[in-house]
């Protein structure tokens, strides 16, 4: 007997018998992933996203990334996202979007190219940006609420630079600078950079003032010479500090190239200021660190206490 010929009904219950079937032995893992391994405060975790982030993390460099490790990074993103909102921390997509690009050029990489190197790991863009959203709102929120209690005094400074045995009095300055680029443009072959360099050594030796230096690099063509910023010697790295106390006041840095082309600093001030020396600025950093990280960790501990954290099929 074939098929059409068996009777509705049996025919019915046949069909309804294969599609259970296919469904156990070809959909089984769609469905599995795609079911709810938790909800968070009435939202789900899924076990596709559990998933997902599992991917994200080994493509980043974890190592057999535990998996209740994960599910409880998950519900964490949950309960911060919706503490941030209930203070009004909610960026928008385009925020989000922009940091997702900020990420992609740290890594030399386009927004497309960074979606494409995910997309071809298996991972959804989405997964990415939920971490970063996550990450964005908490850093904002703990500063924002605690901005206080997160503050970092000089005695507070002064007693644990006395603690290691660290000296902070050093001098620190504060420079006036005025950054110059002789453009190269480019693809443009070696040569050309070592053109414009030689056109930077030879400026450097008339240059004596910053007056000078805006007159020639305004009229020059292909050059470009920006507003004057102010940066302290903690704000610097070191190089670049030992560099400018060398340069005489109204005088250029030597060269350097870059990706735009050949780039040189006027110094046209340089003081002494009460502001941060180097080493105070270190100890004040990694201070705040530890405050941050010490209030961070209450505070979520607390609100994820309060939390209505619920396991599907739990008893």
């Amino acid at each position: 007997m074939t098929i059409a010929s068996l009777p509705t009904r049996r025919y019915s219950l046949l069909l309804r018998s294969l599609l259970a079937l296919t469904l156990l032995l070809g959909g089984g893992a769609r469905l599995h992933a795609q079911s709810i391994a938790v909800m968070v405060n009435g939202e789900p975790i899924t076990n596709l996203d559990i998933e997902q982030r599992i991917k994200l993390n080994t493509l980043t460099g974890a190592k057999n990334p535990d998996r209740q490790a994960i599910l409880n990074d998950l519900i964490d993103e949950k309960v911060k996202i919706k503490e941030a909102k209930k203070y009004g921390v909610d960026p928008g997509a385009s925020d989000i979007e922009q940091s997702y690009g900020g990420m992609a050029q740290r890594m030399r990489l386009s927004g497309d190219q960074l979606t494409k190197v995910l997309e071809g790991k298996g991972i959804r863009p989405d997964t990415l940006k939920q971490r970063i959203k996550a990450d964005m709102v908490w850093t904002a929120l703990v500063r924002g609420r605690f901005k206080e209690s997160l503050q970092v005094g000089e005695k507070d400074v002064a007693a644990a630079a006395q603690q290691t045995g660290e000296t902070t009095e050093t001098n620190a300055f504060e420079y006036r600078m005025q950054p110059i680029v002789l453009i190269v443009p480019r693809g443009a072959p070696q040569s050309d950079f070592e053109t414009r360099r030689k056109e930077a050594d030879t400026l450097r030796e008339r240059v004596t003032s910053c007056e000078e230096a805006n007159s020639y690099f305004k009229s020059m063509r292909n050059a470009a010479i920006r507003e004057i910023v102010v940066k302290t010697s903690a704000d610097l790295p070191p190089p670049l500090r030992d560099m400018l106390d060398k340069t005489p006041i109204g005088h250029l840095t030597t060269p350097e190239v870059t990706k735009q082309g050949i780039e040189m600093v006027a110094l046209c001030g340089r003081k002494e200021t009460t502001v941060d020396t180097p080493k105070k600025r270190e100890i004040r950093d990694k201070m705040f660190a530890e405050k941050y990280e010490a209030k961070a960790k209450s505070y979520l501990q607390e609100i994820r206490r309060a939390a209505m954290i619920e396991y599907p099929g739990a008893k």
